[in-house]
């Protein structure tokens, strides 16, 4: 996981709510650009992705592995390089299915990006399991 970290350019998670919510900054690097300097879509997406799943982990406990079922986002404005701010919370909550809200922020507190989640609350023991096994099997 330190690994996926490290390449998404994670620095820090700032806040971890018990009641559903996250902040995690990161590093938006200039390799992580295409034209323009313009940080690619996907980036933002995971930036915001990550940061409601750990929203979700914090409502759920580490025994939950937060599967994303749905993810739609709508850019705002171009990230560049520098520090943003992802941010997850969580806006209803079922009891395996829950809807999750997001966005990015640069660090002038611009929203650049927003973004809603379908997320399914797996039993990570499971998850790791089944992991395991595909890896086996290959």
């Amino acid at each position: 996981m330190d690994d996926l970290y490290a390449t998404m350019g994670m620095v820090r998670v700032i806040e971890l709510d018990p009641s559903g919510r996250a902040i995690i900054e990161y590093e938006a690097r200039p390799g992580m650009c295409h034209s323009g300097g313009v940080v690619q879509g996907g980036f933002v997406s995971g930036w915001i992705d990550a940061a409601m799943a750990h929203a979700a982990i914090a409502r759920n406990g580490a025994a939950v592995t937060p599967m994303t079922l749905e993810l739609k986002v709508s850019f705002f404005a171009p990230a560049r390089p520098g520090p943003v701010f992802a941010e997850g919370w969580v806006e209803r909550h079922g009891k395996r299915t829950c809807f999750y809200e997001g966005c990015l922020k640069d660090g002038a507190g611009t929203v650049l990006a927003k973004a809603t989640s379908t997320i399914l609350l797996a039993e990570r023991a499971r998850v790791e399991a089944a992991s395991r096994a595909a890896q086996d099997s290959t």
